[in-house]
């Protein structure tokens, strides 16, 4: 089974790149980040374990969206030492960009395949199963 998976883990890497070029400002690691606290992540430790890398990665990540004013920093009222993370209107409209873009870029790609709807609906089924996984790890997750 491994052998079979190998030209689907090819084409991921290569539609990974394909995305991220798609995001034009963004790279993918701030469109994940934007798309985590704009489903309802407000803090930078459950985005960090969603996303499966260290706090210090989040920050940097987060800094940098906080820089363009995508995000904000918000204090928690009655927790003073609790950050609570906010997409601003420039940031969600910077992810609705991001997201069309990519939708566009793909739907070039797609028009290639034999059966697009079925590869749209295993897309889907992936990205369900991945919030499945992620969900029994760390609790439920909007995405």
């Amino acid at each position: 089974m491994t052998e079979e998976l190998k030209p689907a883990a090819r084409s991921l890497a290569l539609l990974a790149r394909k995305l991220e070029r798609a995001c034009g400002s963004l790279s993918l690691a701030q469109y994940r980040v934007l798309a985590l606290v704009a489903a309802g992540d407000e803090r930078s430790s459950l985005v960090a374990e969603r996303l499966a890398v260290t706090r210090p990665t989040v920050t940097a990540v987060v800094d940098g969206l906080v820089e363009r004013r995508f995000v904000a920093r918000e204090a928690v009222e009655g927790d003073r030492r609790s950050i609570r993370l906010r997409v601003t209107p420039a940031g969600a409209a910077a992810l609705v960009s991001a997201e069309t873009a990519m939708a566009d870029s793909l739907d070039d790609l797609f028009a290639g395949v034999t059966d697009r709807d079925a590869l749209i609906r295993g897309l889907t089924e992936l990205h369900a199963a991945w919030i499945a996984r992620v969900g029994a790890r760390l609790g439920a997750v909007q995405a």
